[in-house]
């Protein structure tokens, strides 16, 4: 990998962590769009809790950690590396996929 392609993932990774840490804790509690449409139309009482509903960082808080905004900038550092493995992983998925199979005649003139 090139030192450019390097400098540019790491920096991005450590802006995305700041982003989490510092700025995420101040994002509105109000509730987004479709919750709101949701309690406005009245199916929001349809809502289920989710299969990791009681996982560590649901919630986008930490578990354990009594201040709301430390626990939610943890939440988000917890997250960035998670994500970016995720996405990581999903690219060498399709890179591998997207591979075409070697030629057989190229096979057979090794093998002989």
């Amino acid at each position: 990998m090139k030192a450019n392609t390097k400098l540019f993932l790491v920096a991005g990774l450590l802006l995305a962590l700041a982003l989490a840490l510092f700025v995420s804790p101040f994002a509105d509690p109000d509730p987004d769009g479709l919750s709101k449409v949701a309690e406005q139309k009245g199916f929001s009482r349809a809502e289920q809790q989710h299969d990791l509903s009681d996982s560590p960082v649901a919630g986008y808080e930490v578990r354990g950690v009594e201040d709301d905004r430390l626990s939610t900038g943890a939440a988000g550092v917890i997250g960035v590396p998670v994500t970016f493995r995720l996405g990581v992983g999903a690219l060498a998925l399709l890179r591998t996929l997207r591979r075409e199979p070697d030629d057989g005649a190229a096979v057979d003139a090794r093998a002989g």
